[in-house]
């Protein structure tokens, strides 16, 4: 009778818990992914410590739900630009775009692995310092033009070899931190090959999607996804409300200056990332 009792005094707890994350997955997912919109990426980056710190899961459970909500923005960015803007800007990029995609879906699918053999205090210092770093080159990044000549030389037995290098670290990122990577992607196809940022906005859409997927498949073959809870009430309210920010976000492009704006953003992520890695570090 004690056992009994001991369990039906803990479900009102864990169902309290289960609508506190359905909320605040949807309330914090929209205006990340309103300043994601604003600056033409998906804010994962800003989702992992929301999933780390406010929503208090670990940082084993944040990393493939974070990469979870990802692949459903991405689905959902890929389909509003198909019907906004056309592929064929892309073409002269299939080059980059192969080459980048051949090397982040080889790592993501031995990050995914890598991952789960890292202790939770390791996993907590890479993701802390990949964080940062992803937050210094936003802040580097508001301060450089939007557009300026390739860095590379437009021969494929350069930007071939290259786009691997960079798709390694892409899809390293990626299975890391649960991010698409737009971060990383759309610099490096901006200032390594020459794309406007529109277009490099769409590659690297196309980049993400097969690179995501393969983290995904990847993270459920090793029974992170076996919480169907998890994906119910976070994944599915995080997932409709960053694509309803996006798009916000994205009818909002011009009213800040997006150089500003990432400034802004890349100081927001360190503290933001410095924060929850203190209050994970506290608990061990």
């Amino acid at each position: 009778m004690k056992k009994n009792n001991s369990s039906s005094a803990l479900e009102p707890t864990v169902n309290v818990l289960q609508v506190r994350r359905f909320r605040l997955s949807f309330l914090y997912a929209v205006p990340i992914g309103v300043l994601g919109g604003l600056i033409g990426l998906g804010g994962a980056e800003f989702r992992l410590p929301v999933l780390a710190g406010v929503l208090s899961y670990s940082v084993r459970q944040a990393v493939p739900l974070n990469l979870a909500v990802s692949l459903v923005t991405i689905a959902a960015s890929l389909a509003i630009r198909g019907s906004t803007l056309s592929f064929s800007l892309v073409i002269p990029l299939l080059p980059a775009v192969l080459s980048l995609i051949c090397g982040a879906v080889i790592t993501a699918f031995f990050g995914a692995a890598m991952a789960g053999r890292l202790s939770n205090e390791q996993l907590e210092r890479i993701i802390l310092v990949l964080l940062v770093l992803i937050g210094v080159v936003l802040i580097v990044e508001g301060f450089l033009p939007q557009q300026i000549p390739a860095l590379l030389p437009p021969a494929l037995g350069w930007r071939i070899p290259a786009g691997m290098l960079f798709g390694l670290a892409i899809g390293l990122v990626s299975s890391l931190l649960g991010v698409a990577g737009g971060e990383i992607i759309i610099p490096t196809l901006v200032f390594a090959f020459g794309a406007d940022i529109k277009t490099a906005g769409t590659a690297s859409l196309l980049v993400s999607l097969p690179t995501v997927l393969v983290g995904v498949v990847k993270y459920a073959s090793r029974g992170a996804f076996t919480d169907r809870t998890a994906l119910s009430n976070t994944v599915a309210p995080m997932g409709v409300g960053s694509v309803i920010g996006a798009v916000i976000g994205g009818m909002l492009v011009g009213i800040v200056p997006a150089a500003v704006l990432k400034v802004t953003l890349g100081v927001i992520l360190n503290i933001s990332a410095f924060r929850v890695f203190d209050k994970a570090k506290s608990h061990d």
